[in-house]
């Protein structure tokens, strides 16, 4: 399992959408979705996460006004709602609340554990100072 399963489980599923091109920016730059919500402060892989579970009508629309607020990638200010519209059907059909595609539940599939970045580094805090603890009493 490579260290990118374990960060974003579910990253597969996004990647048609989160690396598809979205347009370049001012300097030349090609973007894709992943960076056009990176530059915003949103961590894609949630992002695209939340995306999946809205109707593709909602998705479309929140994923509309991310483009709209990215001022220096000229394709997206001509066009973010039909560019969002097409990259909205890259994402993964709907996803039930649990984390389960609808085509997985009930398929008796063990579901993929997703862990978020704070579930993540609470942990590895907590194994540290275990660790470090255990090291000065031993």
């Amino acid at each position: 399992m490579s260290v990118l399963d374990v960060l974003h489980p579910d990253g597969s599923d996004f990647d048609a959408f989160l690396f598809a091109e979205v347009g370049e920016d001012r300097n030349g730059a090609p973007v894709t979705v992943l960076s056009a919500l990176a530059r915003l402060d949103l961590e894609p892989w949630t992002e695209a996460g939340a995306l999946s579970h809205l109707s593709r009508k909602d998705a479309q629309a929140r994923l509309t006004r991310h483009f709209e607020a990215i001022t220096d990638i000229p394709a997206l200010a001509q066009a973010s709602e039909s560019k969002a519209a097409k990259l909205v059907s890259l994402l993964p059909k709907r996803v039930a609340r649990h984390g389960l595609k609808s085509s997985e539940t009930g398929t008796g599939t063990a579901p993929k554990l997703a862990l978020s970045w704070t579930t993540i580094t609470f942990v590895a805090v907590v194994g540290l100072a275990l660790i470090l603890y255990l090291g000065q009493t031993g």
